[in-house]
């Protein structure tokens, strides 16, 4: 069964989701993200996906408190992403307790220090985070095009050990439109042994069951499932009988 992914992204300390990366389409749905990831756990939730969107803007960890709190009162696994440009940055997300990190800009601008990062906190801590705009991938919050192309990309890292990548298609990002499907088939098609996390456009339960026919291990949602789009007892029991 492809593993579901619940996401938190976090401004000032509060629960929001923005739209296509827009901090101008702010929604704000918590005041409370350790209360919604206790909400999660109690639902049976095993993971969590956290971004500091703060961080992200900032190029530097923001919301170190509301991480803090949030696997201080929590058992779920959470990687965490946002702002981690730094040894400091990184350092901070491990001892807030995350379990993992998602990196994308800094793989694109300091691949060096990225690569030393996977090799000094291994493949299983580090999670390659692709943001792609028109199969280019994107930076410093979605507002940077680095005009590299996806595949090449992922096929760079993937020979430097990394196993896990989390693809964001930032123009279906809270859009509820449904996934790139094409693209994250296209990404398993060249590269079948890895670990997928789609993210973007989901919309309703059929879109995960797609995307579970199409052999993507994993999937994070957010939007959908605040707006009562998703129906997690019916995606906990069989979606797919």
């Amino acid at each position: 069964m492809i593993e579901l992914i619940p996401a938190i992204d976090i401004i000032g300390g509060q629960c929001v989701r923005l739209t296509q990366g827009d901090y101008g389409e702010k929604k704000v749905y918590a005041d409370s993200p350790a209360a919604v990831a206790q909400q999660f756990e109690s639902m049976g939730f095993k993971r969590l996906h956290v971004v500091d969107l703060d961080g992200a803007k900032s190029r530097h960890i923001v919301n170190t408190e509301s991480l803090r709190a949030i696997t201080s009162s929590t058992n779920l696994i959470v990687d965490f992403g946002g702002g981690i440009k730094s040894d400091t940055d990184i350092e901070q997300a491990f001892s807030c307790g995350a379990a993992m990190v998602t990196i994308g800009s800094v793989a694109v601008t300091s691949p060096t220090l990225f690569a030393s990062w996977l090799t000094h906190y291994g493949s299983e801590k580090i999670i390659l985070g692709a943001d792609v705009r028109k199969g280019m991938v994107s930076i410093n919050g979605w507002k940077e095009d680095s005009g590299e192309p996806l595949l090449p990309f992922l096929k760079r890292y993937l020979s430097l050990g990394v196993t896990k990548v989390l693809c964001t298609e930032i123009s279906r990002d809270g859009m509820m439109q449904g996934p790139a499907m094409d693209l994250y088939s296209e990404v398993m098609r060249e590269f079948p042994s890895l670990h997928l996390i789609a993210s973007g456009g989901v919309s309703c339960n059929e879109d995960i069951i797609e995307l579970e026919r199409r052999g993507i291990p994993a999937v994070v949602f957010g939007k959908a499932f605040y707006e009562g789009k998703i129906d997690i007892t019916k995606l906990k029991k069989s979606p797919w009988d």
